[in-house]
């Protein structure tokens, strides 16, 4: 018998379909899981809709299950949440998190799933990915008791970012961004916010997260000396300018970056990908993250909705998939 399921493609830069693809047969180490939701990551996959990954980094932007490869064809995404259907008993009817695309069924190794606590429910573990690269840049940004700091883009990364530092002890956490409509998003993470030019200053940590030249440069203008910008954002192709006159150096600044791809040296040799990402599931048991899903669709009207999200048409943060209850078929 071979299975089948549909699948998400990007067919060439701004024009996506759905397909019907085989499932491979699994072995006594796989899982079958029926997607229950996905996400759209609004940065990272609009650039990739868009054709924006430059061919430098194809490589180092390959999603863990992507089939294909850029500018397309390509199935890429990585926010997917389902329900184990078979496999090993210690996984069977359980909602997992998984990096794989948009696909109403798929096949892959255990390993590759992460049980999803009893206390998040599906629809807001598909924000375990983007939580996950808030955690590697904590670990990364390695905050101290009492730190002023602000993340300046109040995108699914940066909100996500802020409302991790804010869980430490008696740190100041202020979310900035160009959007006033991003004041809510604040308010229901219990973080100050402030709008770029209102912004308090003498920072000692300021994690940047806007993808723009101009946040960058504010990012910089609000640290007190001897402060870090910690690098979030994915740039694409485009070439940014960085103001390293003036004071830049007589305050000894600092820029570093972050990236999910590995996890952070300051827990790398004591953390693996596996414990950061059950860490960002303990970590969504939180309500609050809900404010960071501003749109959902079904899995049928992707095609759509994806040109939509890379043009700005559809604003805001998260935009969660849905998937009909029965998403596969199988046939002879």
């Amino acid at each position: 018998m071979t299975r089948t399921a549909r699948a998400f493609w990007l067919r060439s830069p701004g024009h996506g379909e759905i397909r019907e693809v085989d499932l491979d047969e699994p072995g006594p180490e796989d899982v079958v899981v029926r997607t229950l939701c996905s996400a759209v990551s609004r940065g990272t996959e609009t650039l990739v809709f868009r054709g924006g990954v430059p061919e430098s980094q194809y490589g180092a932007m390959r999603a863990p299950f992507q089939d294909g490869e850029f500018p397309g064809p390509v199935k890429y995404g990585y926010l997917n949440v389902g329900l184990v259907e078979e496999g090993p008993a210690s996984l069977r009817g359980r909602t997992v998190f998984s990096l794989y695309p948009h696909q109403t069924r798929y096949v892959v190794p255990a390993s590759a799933v992460t049980p999803v606590p009893e206390g998040v429910p599906a629809p807001r573990a598909v924000l375990a990915g983007t939580v996950e690269t808030a955690v590697n840049a904590a670990w990364d940004a390695a905050p101290l008791l009492g730190d002023r700091i602000a993340v300046v883009g109040a995108g699914m990364v940066g909100a996500s970012v802020a409302a991790v530092l804010s869980r430490f002890p008696a740190v100041r956490v202020q979310l900035v961004d160009a959007e006033p409509a991003r004041a809510e998003v604040a308010r229901a993470l219990g973080v100050d916010f402030a709008l770029p030019g209102e912004a308090a200053g003498d920072l000692d940590l300021v994690v940047h997260a806007s993808a723009t030249e101009q946040g960058l440069a504010r990012s910089l203008e609000l640290l007190a000396p001897e402060g870090t910008v910690l690098e979030l954002s994915w740039y694409g192709d485009r070439r940014i300018g960085l103001p390293l006159g003036e004071a830049f150096h007589s305050r000894r600044l600092t820029v570093r970056s972050s990236q999910v791809g590995t996890v952070s040296p300051a827990r790398g040799a004591r953390r693996s990908y596996g414990d950061r990402m059950a860490l960002a599931l303990e970590l969504l048991a939180d309500p609050a993250f809900d404010a960071l899903v501003t749109g959902e669709c079904g899995f049928e009207e992707l095609p759509e909705v994806l040109p939509r999200l890379a043009s700005g048409e559809i604003p805001g943060l998260c935009h969660r998939v849905r998937y009909a209850a029965e998403s596969a078929v199988s046939s002879v």
